[in-house]
């Protein structure tokens, strides 16, 4: 089965599963921490999202190995939670 994704055409392979990451901003530490219901055991920090994001997808196959989960064309989906107060 294929699909066209609408980002620049490019044909793909429908993914098998789809794990979703959580980023949250702790503002006490000033990092991003990645967790996941989806993939037990992740649980990682840095000082940027983008960083936090490439640290995620190269730790997620090990984990998701140990965890007995298809990690063959799966995606990630990131989600992005970070509270900040209104400047009045």
């Amino acid at each position: 089965m294929w699909w066209v994704s609408g980002f620049w055409g490019v044909e793909q392979t429908m993914p098998n599963k789809e794990y979703t990451v959580t980023l949250l901003w702790d503002d006490d530490a000033s990092v991003w921490v990645a967790t996941s219901d989806d993939i037990p055991g992740l649980v990682l920090e840095g000082g940027s999202a983008d960083a936090l994001i490439e640290r995620v997808r190269f730790a997620a196959p090990g984990l998701m190995a140990l965890n007995s989960l298809d990690c063959e064309n799966s995606v990630l989906h990131f989600q992005f939670e970070r509270y900040a107060g209104v400047f009045a």
